[in-house]
């Protein structure tokens, strides 16, 4: 049974007056943040407000960089990319967040890469080598958050990141432990009790149950809570209640 686990929320996925989500709101669940910076969501005043907010309960907060589509919320993949313009635009993003973070007096502690440039770096090798090479020129101190067993987390513990291995609470699963596309039904887990029940699971028993009822064996370090939907803090509230009263701590995993 994991005794502490950390909580994780991708936030700051608004844009000018524009917002999705309650941040404030979910800030008071979990123990670390992902903020998107600049590319498929957010903006500098957003980054700003959402570091201090984040320092002041103590959170440890990464970059979530992704593809240069507002439009598209950074869900359309992007091919034909060289390595040097995937370095260059996980650099000026994660830089961007990192002077936010530092001018405020706090750690930038992990990067997280977001939608189709996450899935696309879990599962592409060379695109996972640039990712990780990345990091590790930008500050060998950030850790990569990525689902466990991937081409990014591989690429990375090569280069001697370290490696925060990632479940989703409220996503489908593969037989092979890959995410369910969006595109497909059953891809997002509406129930708030069933998402808790399988993350209780899932720490006590470190297996996942797939779409075809099959287990998929995972050792994980965080859980993510998405906060873009309208039941989002309910469910992310009720997981949290349910692992407490399960014994489970809940810690970020910076600590």
């Amino acid at each position: 049974m994991v005794e502490t686990i950390d909580l994780n929320s991708d936030l700051g996925e608004g844009f000018g007056q524009y917002q999705l989500g309650d941040d404030d709101a979910m800030m008071d669940i979990v123990s670390s943040i992902n903020l998107a910076c600049g590319f498929h969501a957010g903006d500098p005043c957003i980054m700003a407000n959402t570091v201090n907010k984040a320092k002041a309960k103590g959170l440890a907060v990464g970059a979530h960089p992704g593809f240069r589509d507002l439009h598209g919320f950074g869900r359309r993949e992007v091919h034909g990319l060289s390595a040097s313009e995937l370095t260059n635009l996980l650099t000026y993003q994660i830089g961007a967040l990192q002077a936010f973070t530092r001018s405020s007096g706090y750690q930038l502690t992990h990067v997280r890469t977001h939608g189709a440039l996450g899935n696309m770096s879990d599962s592409n090798p060379d695109m996972a080598a640039t990712v990780a090479k990345t990091l590790n020129a930008v500050d060998k101190n950030l850790k990569l958050m990525t689902r466990p067993n991937s081409a990014a987390a591989l690429a990375g513990s090569q280069l001697g990141l370290g490696i925060v291995r990632q479940a989703f609470a409220d996503r489908a699963y593969n037989d092979d432990g890959t995410l369910v596309s969006r595109r497909l039904p059953g891809a997002v887990i509406h129930d708030a009790d069933a998402a808790a029940d399988r993350m209780i699971r899932l720490l006590e028993e470190g297996f996942i149950y797939s779409v075809n009822h099959k287990k998929v064996p995972l050792a994980v370090d965080t859980i993510c809570v998405h906060g873009d939907s309208p039941a989002a803090i309910k469910m992310a509230e009720l997981i949290r209640t349910r692992l407490e009263n399960n014994g489970v701590r809940i810690g970020p995993f910076a600590n």
